[in-house]
């Protein structure tokens, strides 16, 4: 009995060794992204993502309504009603997660389209939300604009204002 508790540990001290001795080094490239078939970003680092690109004051000028800065790249009407959400990342996590979110996208929006902007973009959107999404080679941004009235009503809805968003966007 004593020799079959000792047996599980010594093996798995054996498969450990060997990963414990090795340094970053000893596995080729420190980059996550060599060889993997994405650019490394060279303005951020491998791991950064960008501060927020906009200020409640911006995002009113967008949205035609004010806005209030609520923190962390949220901006609401200071009603609970109308938002826009930006959320930022490195361009490698960008380029990791595009594919699924437009995959998501075109399940939830009635519309979404390819547009030229930094490395690959879409924008989606229907009645009453839109959501762009950009990767370019100083971040990636995610654009989500909601429930707002004034842009619902209009023809082409959130289309004209997430184009405008993108346009302004530090790519």
């Amino acid at each position: 009995m004593t020799v079959r508790r000792l047996i599980a540990p010594l093996w798995c001290s054996l498969l450990l060794i060997p990963l414990v001795a090795c340094g970053p080094d000893d596995f080729g490239d420190a980059d996550p992204a060599a060889g993997a078939g994405v650019e490394v970003d060279g303005d951020l680092p491998t791991g950064s993502r960008p501060a927020c690109p906009f200020t409640a004051a911006q995002i009113s000028d967008f949205v035609g309504q004010p806005m209030k800065d609520e923190g962390n790249c949220a901006f609401g009407d200071g009603k609970g009603v109308a938002s826009v959400t930006i959320t930022t990342a490195s361009p490698l996590a960008g380029e990791s997660t595009y594919a699924y979110q437009r995959k998501n996208a075109a399940e939830v929006y009635r519309e979404v389209k390819d547009v030229d902007k930094g490395r690959k973009a879409y924008l989606a959107f229907k009645d009453i939300e839109g959501e762009a999404v950009v990767v370019s080679d100083k971040g990636s941004y995610t654009v989500i604009l909601s429930s707002f009235e004034r842009i619902s009503a209009k023809p082409g809805g959130y289309e004209p204002t997430l184009r405008a968003v993108l346009d302004a966007l530090p790519l």
